[in-house]
């Protein structure tokens, strides 16, 4: 069975999930897991907190929601609306009198993101409100598999609840989407022509693709075909090509120990030359480079 486009986005960009702390915060607390480059999420399974972005009044934070930050964004998630200077940074602390708050704290991150431009119409910060009911049901499920995995701390739970976690980024993906992304990479492919060209790219980098034969594919004239990709996509249909047979070069060159011929191959090109010239323009290294990088 072929997979859908944004599975086979997800495989190659190589999605990672972690969860970095589960613990109850008592006292004056406050977590900040921004500048790491990465998607940080937090979920308070009880008791309350928070949500200081800068430049924006605190939003307070209730059981059972959900924050998360596509881009990283400057954040804290604190006891109080207003964040006092001897609050502890990212500790739960002993336990002290009054209602401790249950934190969930992850994140979400990509091996091979690269040039893609998945979360870029995302916005800043999205928050859930799981803990109402009839509220996203399936990310609720979700959720509450993890806080049970972690709680009861079997053999095997840290790669069960990475992989909840990894459920979990589709979920929160799809739920962008219902509600309304009208441009981006996320919006084309749950566009049923756009998807279709999406997809052979992602399934076949190594056919010598044209803009006719990818507005055939999604039965549209060529024209048209290439307004709407670069309406959606933000670029044209032969540089997403490119930009997609480099990241799967990539991967390759870090975690296989295929030649650099037989890779160029996969990704469509028959001369090692011109694969080596195009890999260097576009990742600002060469192919060595990438491999000495990898872990074999």
């Amino acid at each position: 069975m072929n997979q859908d486009p944004l599975s086979e986005l997800l495989s190659n960009l190589q999605l990672r999930a972690e969860v970095y702390v589960h613990a109850d915060f008592c006292g004056h607390w406050a977590v900040d897991t921004s500048g790491q480059r990465r998607i940080p999420f937090h979920m308070l399974g009880s008791g309350q907190g928070w949500l200081h972005l800068e430049g924006q009044e605190p939003l307070r934070l209730k059981a059972g929601d959900l924050v998360l930050f596509p881009h990283d964004a400057k954040h804290l998630v604190s006891s109080q609306s207003d964040v006092k200077a001897k609050v502890r940074l990212n500790d739960p602390g002993q336990q002290e009198d009054g209602v401790a708050t249950n934190l969930l704290c992850g994140f979400f991150d990509f091996d091979n993101l690269g040039t893609s431009t998945l979360l870029d119409e995302l916005p800043g910060v999205i928050v859930l409100e799981l803990g109402e009911q009839g509220q996203h049901s399936a990310i609720r499920t979700l959720v509450e598999l993890m806080v049970s995995e972690l709680e009861l701390a079997q053999p095997g739970s840290y790669v069960v609840v990475n992989q909840l976690c990894h459920l979990l980024f589709v979920q929160l993906l799809r739920l962008q989407i219902a509600k309304g992304l009208d441009t981006g990479l996320l919006a084309a492919l749950f566009d049923r022509r756009i998807s279709a060209a999406l997809s052979a790219i992602h399934q076949y980098p190594e056919r010598q693709w044209t803009l006719d034969s990818l507005a055939k594919l999604a039965a549209m004239g060529r024209t048209r075909f290439s307004q709407q990709f670069h309406l959606l996509v933000g670029i044209s249909p032969i540089k997403y090509l490119t930009q997609w047979r480099m990241q799967s070069a990539k991967r390759l060159l870090e975690t296989t120990q295929r030649s650099t011929m037989d890779i160029a191959q996969a990704c469509g090109y028959q001369s090692e030359v011109a694969f080596r010239k195009a890999y260097r323009s576009l990742m600002g290294k060469t192919p060595g480079q990438s491999r000495k990088q990898g872990n074999i």
